[in-house]
């Protein structure tokens, strides 16, 4: 089974275009070492929240940009091999590519798709999730995914998927299941849903909001800790 690789970082603004120099080379890096694909987004339209948001997750600071990113590998044994090689690549050292932004606030983890709908395009606009869900509650979420993505696909949406968390490891200052403040019973799903455009997605997303079909569908997980912003792909190798 192929393994999603997710990640959200803080990016000062003023770094965005270091930050897509660091980004594609990193990503071209590992697509040598076997990964199938790597789409890094910068954010766009993305909410604070009192709760839980994207940028609580990482600790953003007012001068930051919050960057939603995924990778994807033929398995997570791959992507554990890839990382043993990568050591060595000097695209990924530090000193030859430093990153432009804090690493010791970036939230990564590992992922196994549970469903995907549509397909990917180059571009387009990126809606990004995260939110824990109980453990005892996989079907549940599998079966509100299956009643109700294909609602996002019919309002616009062009690709949907939805992972669930492998390998969260725990951060020192950050981490996913920090993010959504996930219980020792609940795991982290990580999703996104892409968009021709943002003004696809403004319309289908208002459209989204007054389907009956989706009100109707109570929701597996506690909604009020779910993250979510809107992002523009950057970087696609």
């Amino acid at each position: 089974m192929s393994c999603i690789q997710g990640y959200i970082c803080a990016v000062p603004a003023a770094n965005r275009a270091a930050f897509i120099d660091h980004a594609r080379t990193a990503a071209e890096a590992f697509r040598d070492h076997g990964c199938l694909s790597a789409v890094e987004c910068w954010g766009d339209d993305v909410p604070d929240g009192e709760v839980t948001s994207f940028p609580l997750a990482v600790k953003a600071e007012p001068d930051e940009i919050v960057v939603f990113s995924w990778y994807v590998w033929p398995s997570k044994d791959a992507h554990d091999a890839a990382m043993n090689e990568a050591m060595s690549d000097p695209r990924l050292s530090p000193e030859t590519n430093p990153m432009p932004f804090d690493g010791k606030r970036v939230i990564f983890g590992a992922f196994e798709p549970l469903l995907e709908l549509g397909a990917p395009r180059k571009g387009g606009y990126v809606d990004g999730f995260v939110v824990a869900v109980p453990k005892n509650k996989r079907d549940a979420f599998m079966a509100f995914a299956k009643a109700c993505d294909p609602v996002f696909i019919e309002h616009g949406a062009t690709w949907i998927m939805e992972a669930w968390g492998t390998d969260i490891p725990e951060g020192k200052h950050t981490d996913f299941r920090r993010a959504v403040k996930a219980g020792p019973d609940e795991e982290v799903v990580f999703s996104w849903v892409q968009w021709p455009d943002r003004a696809a997605r403004d319309a289908g997303n208002e459209k989204i909001m007054n389907d009956p079909r989706l009100a109707a569908k109570p929701m597996p997980f506690d909604g009020k800790r779910l993250i979510y912003g809107g992002f523009v792909p950057v970087v696609e190798v």
